[in-house]
């Protein structure tokens, strides 16, 4: 094959631009990395530093991971606008690209731009803080931290829920640690033969005999229904948030004690059973012994006694 045609000045201009074209682009594409390389590591010291300078006193702890998560990214958005600036790609199409990829994600994501923005309302209307107990209908923990996409709490049982932020406010939010105080009510069943009034007495001296039972508002033991069992006595009284869960149980376990104490027994369901017999009937009678019902609010105990 005759390749006298080809002009081997050209030849060598073009070899030499090819070459310096690839040295150029390599270089380039070295650059890129280097720019993205730092830029996310400085995207990661940024965050760490803002954590650390809103580490006061005064400075809401739930404000914090959400305003780190916001450095971090606008961080990482600025070091791939200088990545693509390295290709030559100019500031007016990486905005026009950035606000078209942007409409595409907003679209394609809805779900996740809900929870950005139920996120940075939780943080601005603050409904809790880290550390409270809450329960979002039926996800329940105490809170260790609000981000941009979810919130973490530590349920009662020491398990870390990852929630999307969405979904908790999209919720009724039950918070049992934002009050200093709450209340406490307690109901035992007494037979209708009992001593109403011995009974209450024996109520009230208990109240008055535990230190953590606050003063005002005063505690009170009242009769508050008949039920087929018998007569339902209520204790109630005032205590601080921290001594709610410990004073509950004590009393669970001191009622009982106190009351047979003075010779009156708990009230037991009796339930009749008659079946016909040879002319006669026989009466079978069955107790059944209740079990102590708890609230349904009983899993903060555990989670605000480690809290």
């Amino acid at each position: 094959m005759d390749l006298n045609f080809i002009d081997a000045d050209k030849l060598q201009a073009t070899w030499a631009y090819l070459l310096q074209l690839a040295v150029h682009q390599g270089l380039n594409v070295l650059a890129a990395l280097a720019i993205l390389l730092v830029g996310w590591w400085l995207s990661g010291r940024a965050r760490n530093a803002v954590l650390h300078a809103f580490d006061r006193p005064h400075v809401d702890a739930t404000l914090r991971p959400m305003l780190g998560s916001v450095t971090q990214w606008v961080v990482r958005v600025v070091t791939v606008i200088l990545v693509l600036s390295q290709f030559g790609v100019q500031t007016a199409s990486i905005i026009a690209m950035l606000g078209a990829a942007g409409l595409a994600i907003g679209l394609a994501l809805q779900g996740t731009l809900q929870n950005i923005a139920a996120g940075i309302m939780l943080v601005l209307l603050r409904p809790f803080r880290v550390g409270q107990y809450i329960d979002a209908q039926g996800i329940a923990g105490t809170v260790r931290e609000t981000g941009l996409f979810m919130t973490e709490l530590t349920t009662f049982d020491g398990v870390c829920l990852r929630v999307p932020n969405n979904k908790i406010w999209g919720s009724a939010i039950t918070n049992y640690s934002e009050n200093p105080t709450r209340r406490l009510d307690i109901e035992v069943t007494v037979p209708f033969g009992a001593d109403v009034q011995r009974a209450l007495r024996v109520l009230r001296e208990m109240l008055a005999d535990d230190k953590r039972v606050l003063e005002v508002p005063a505690a009170e033991a009242m009769v508050v229904n008949f039920t087929s069992e018998g007569v339902t006595l209520n204790l109630r009284c005032w205590t601080s948030n921290d001594d709610y869960w410990n004073l509950r149980f004590a009393f669970y376990e001191r009622v009982k004690r106190e009351l047979q104490a003075v010779g009156i027994d708990i009230a037991v369901p009796v339930q009749e059973l008659r079946v016909p017999g040879q002319g006669e009937a026989t009466a079978l009678v069955l107790h059944h012994t209740p079990q102590p019902s708890h609230p349904s609010q009983s899993s903060p105990g555990g989670a605000q006694r480690r809290a």
